[in-house]
């Protein structure tokens, strides 16, 4: 299985670098501060790439263009929502 672009981001460079500067330049205002505080507190090992990995998620949300329509729709229940059943269905007949 291959992920795909949600909102046909297609660039070859990914809309958040995975470093610290990425991901700190794309949060939104106090989860920058949570994400710097969080950091330098990893042990050396698996744990600092853990903290990446958990707050590149957040930061490609955060830069969403259409995070905040998304998110209103599924505080009002209106979200658009399908099974796994169908997923497997469409991939498919896509070929994916």
């Amino acid at each position: 299985m291959g992920a795909q672009p949600v909102h046909g981001h297609t660039s070859d460079r990914p809309r958040v670098p995975r470093t610290i500067g990425g991901i700190s330049d794309a949060l939104r205002g106090g989860r920058r501060a949570q994400f710097f505080a969080e950091l330098p507190e990893a042990q050396q090992g698996p744990e600092p790439d853990g903290v990446m990995t958990a707050w590149w998620g957040r930061a490609v949300l955060d830069v969403d263009p259409d995070r905040d329509r998304v998110h209103a729709a599924a505080k009002a229940g209106s979200l658009p929502t399908t099974t796994m059943d169908e997923i497997f269905r469409r991939r498919e007949r896509t070929g994916q």
